[in-house]
């Protein structure tokens, strides 16, 4: 694997596709681009939820993917920005005037961080950027627990650091592209795990991605099954609501928990691994001490401030993080189980796929069913129609189907025998999409099969 994001010549199999995004482009520019850029988005296939507690995470890139044309100019005082999409609106500001306005979230912030990203890690204004004129084109579906935004970042990133002929390695093109996300005001406090395997992918395989250091583990995954995603037709932006914070402080103060009731300074613990290493205990040792230490009824503010010894306004600034400051009520018991029994889920799924087993496939597909699961009851990040396309799919013929991303919509990733799918594909079109009128029109977008693409790139002309 390279350090640095490949520059590459297109694809034989894209050239059409390209073809026509050039001719897009000539059309609205009146010139043609001078590079493409491309980061794909990604299903995550098991470890949900668990890498902002700095746990390791098994997803791959798919085909979907993010796509910027783009020509620069030093002498070009502007930045444009335009979509293929006419849904979305276009954009173009003085490149020495970039700012994003928290008020009004538009879909081009998301382009605009990762510019401000690389201006903030080379340490110099805007002003010294090129002038770019670019032409997003994405067929990620959105918000839909796929990484779209974050695939939109991370490409954004890569190309203003091409167009500028500068060269980071991918490791710190993960770092900044996940940190430049909080130039957003409604940023969630997530992990690494979309950034890096944006850049990390290999085409072909699954990564098994660490944190704290960032590691990669190639994982290969049975030829005898492909994976499908469904989605559920029902949505939510995790960034705009307060479920996705809630469960990173849940988890932050069951750490938090264990370690004051451990005798450990739980100031400087901020996540389940902290407190794991602190101890120094195996996954399933410090899952006994979760269960051990933590009740299973809901933890009150106040009772959490008794336990850690602390104010109100002092768990604000030690522990609460942005939609969460008025919360009165945290799980802390059945999260801290989620993040540890899924992490060791993360391990034995690797483990199985570098096995060989003649049984492995069935194994694989319990995890994956033992994982939603867990998301449903401890997690509480499912849906009720996210659950009624989980057993969809297993009814159908999945060897094990789970919600993928954040949850409380988006899509449901299932694991089937590749000599299963059309039939699979059928049966869930039929069952779930075909008899809901809210759903029927919109089955062929919906439903793919995929399978590990590369990681983000520099297409040349």
């Amino acid at each position: 694997m390279t350090d640095t994001a490949p520059v590459l010549k297109i694809p034989d199999t894209q050239l059409k596709r390209y073809d026509s995004l050039t001719k897009t482009f000539i059309d609205r520019f009146g010139h043609p681009p001078k590079f493409f850029g491309r980061a794909p988005g990604r299903v995550n296939i098991i470890g949900e939820h668990v890498d902002y507690s700095d746990y390791g995470v098994l997803p791959m890139a798919i085909e979907q993917d993010v796509v910027i044309v783009v020509s620069h100019d030093q002498t070009f005082n502007k930045i444009v920005v335009t979509n293929t999409d006419p849904a979305f609106s276009d954009f173009e500001c003085d490149k020495s005037e970039i700012k994003i306005n928290k008020k009004h979230p538009e879909w081009y912030n998301y382009f605009l961080c990762g510019v401000m990203g690389i201006c903030r890690h080379q340490g110099f204004p805007s002003e010294l950027l090129h002038g770019m004129c670019c032409m997003v084109s994405g067929s990620v579906p959105t918000s839909a627990g796929l990484s779209s935004s974050s695939a939109l970042v991370c490409c954004s990133a890569l190309v203003t650091m091409y167009a500028n002929q500068l060269s980071i390695p991918k490791g710190t093109l993960v770092d900044l592209s996940a940190d430049c996300e909080n130039f957003l005001a409604t940023s969630t406090e997530g992990g690494n795990m979309d950034q890096a395997i944006a850049f990390m992918a290999e085409e072909g395989l699954a990564q098994l991605i660490e944190f704290s250091p960032l590691r990669i583990t190639p994982v290969e995954l049975p030829p005898e099954v492909v994976f499908v995603i469904t989605h559920s037709c029902t949505e939510i932006h995790k960034g705009t609501t307060a479920c996705f914070n809630i469960r990173v402080v849940e988890c932050r103060l069951a750490a938090q928990v264990i370690a004051k009731k451990k005798g450990l300074d739980w100031r400087h613990v901020t996540t389940l691994r902290d407190v794991q290493e602190k101890l120094d205990l195996a996954l399933k040792d410090i899952l006994l001490v979760a269960k051990e230490m933590l009740h299973t009824e809901a933890y009150t503010k106040l009772e959490i401030c008794e336990v850690l010894g602390v104010t109100e306004d002092e768990l604000s600034t030690t522990s609460l993080i942005a939609f969460t400051e008025n919360e009165t009520v945290f799980q802390l018991h059945d999260r801290a189980v989620h993040v540890y029994s899924e992490t060791e889920r993360v391990y034995q799924f690797q483990r199985i796929c570098e096995s060989k087993d003649p049984n492995c496939l069935q194994q694989m597909g319990d995890l994956m069913s033992a994982s939603h699961w867990s998301c449903d009851h401890l997690f509480d990040c499912s849906s009720e129609e996210l659950n009624t396309l989980v057993q969809t799919c297993m009814h159908a013929g999945a060897l094990g189907s789970r919600l993928t991303g954040a949850g409380w919509g988006g899509c449901v990733v299932s694991m089937v025998p590749s000599s299963q799918v059309q039939k699979f594909l059928q049966q869930v079109k039929d069952r779930f999409y075909a008899n809901e009128p809210s759903r029927s029109g919109r089955t062929d977008s919906s439903i793919f099969i995929t399978k590990p693409s590369g990681g983000a790139a520099i297409y040349k002309i």
